[in-house]
């Protein structure tokens, strides 16, 4: 059986509401105990954010849900002929933040599409490697003849987890014990790196008549959960062994008092591991399809911080496949940590940006997380098209 070629043909973004500034965080997230954040102003200065999006008002109520911010990512893609939407025959989401367990995300983006036809649907989950998971699936569907046109979507909404409201049961706790009554690094860390928003790769066995198409040549994926404990986890809290109770296993008092539901990561093993494994990644990927470094002419690394740019550069170099800073293409400052949608914005950018052109032979797309329980690296390799 003869296998098809697989393009992006278009890409589509959705932020909710206007972009908040470092100053006007903690007015959407509110203050924990009453109390401004003592470590907000060092994690904003070494992750180099400067804007995010949230799906949330100033008084911490939800705008949007996640399924409904994919939907309108889904819809950007067609908007030029919004009937063309009907070509789509599989929906592919990708999300660490589900609006509910059950049913899944996907299907409750597919019926806030209702214009669609019957469609198979699927959700991948996890962190940031769920939206890859997603864009595989389509990817490789889409390459067996399964069929023609797909849609693959990465999306997060972070924020309702991260209000102040989340965590105040634990900071009464710890008052009331006379201890300090900040809650754990782990778990605020992350209140000032993540962002809300969707995004939607549209992808086809026919590369566009006119204008770019972005040809995909091959995706990898390793886990590294045999080496390694989890990092990023949610719903859960992470032992003194290293491994995760789950919240089915605790109190619901104890859900609240601890604030088990939060998202939390382990900063200590991200900052270990995160580039070295990275670098484990993207040697092995290069070795395996015979491509130099050299050759890449736009590199996007997926960064949770500005902290690790350098680190990722240097350890590049060690790693004998250094690539240039000129090479690289990163808008984490301006939209923030969003997750499993960070690459699809990325890509997004880039694809519209008019600095695509003909020429250009390789253009390599790379995701490294540390994720739970896995540390993941993905990588995109693809040919840029046009006419």
């Amino acid at each position: 059986m003869s296998l098809n070629e697989v393009y992006i043909t278009n890409t589509s973004s959705f932020f909710p509401n206007d972009p908040v500034s470092n100053d006007e965080m903690e007015e959407y997230l509110g203050l924990i105990n009453d109390t401004p954040s003592r470590s907000k102003a060092i994690v904003l200065r070494n992750n180099g954010i400067k804007n995010r999006f949230y799906a949330l008002n100033k008084e911490g109520k939800p705008t949007h849900t996640n399924a409904q911010m994919t939907a309108l990512a889904v819809k950007e893609l067609f908007k030029d002929n919004p009937d063309d939407i009907k070509s789509m025959e599989l929906l592919s989401t990708g999300t660490s933040t589900p609006d509910q367990l059950m049913p899944s995300h996907g299907v409750m983006v597919h019926g806030w599409l209702p214009e669609t036809n019957p469609v198979e649907v699927v959700s991948p989950s996890g962190v940031c490697c769920a939206g890859m998971h997603a864009f595989k699936y389509a990817y490789l569907s889409t390459k067996a003849g399964q069929v023609q046109q797909s849609v693959a979507t990465g999306s997060e909404r972070f924020s309702v987890l991260l209000v102040s409201d989340n965590f105040e049961d634990e900071a009464k706790r710890l008052k009331a014990l006379v201890e300090d009554p900040y809650i754990g690094f782990e778990k605020e860390f992350l209140r000032w790196m993540l962002s809300d928003g969707a995004a939607a790769f549209l992808l086809s066995n026919k590369k566009n008549e006119t204008g770019i198409s972005l040809k995909v040549e091959w995706i990898e994926g390793f886990s590294y959960a045999n080496e390694l404990e989890p990092c990023m986890y949610q719903g859960c809290e992470k032992l003194k062994d290293g491994t995760l109770k789950g919240y089915q296993d605790y109190s619901p008092a104890e859900l609240t008092e601890q604030s088990i539901l939060s998202i939390k990561q382990d900063v200590k093993l991200l900052s270990k591991n995160i580039v070295l494994y990275g670098g484990y990644g993207v040697t092995a990927s290069l070795k395996k399809h015979g491509v130099r470094s050299e050759e890449i002419d736009h590199f996007l690394p997926h960064m949770s911080s500005e902290f690790f740019k350098d680190k990722i550069y240097q350890q590049l170099i060690a790693n004998e496949t250094g690539i240039m800073y000129d090479k690289w293409f990163v808008n984490l400052s301006r939209v923030g940590n969003v997750g499993a949608a960070s690459v699809y914005f990325m890509v997004d950018e880039l694809f519209h940006s008019g600095k695509l052109k003909k020429e250009i032979r390789y253009f390599y797309w790379c995701r490294k997380v540390l994720d739970s329980p896995i540390c993941t690296v993905y990588l995109l390799f693809v040919d840029t098209e046009s006419h």
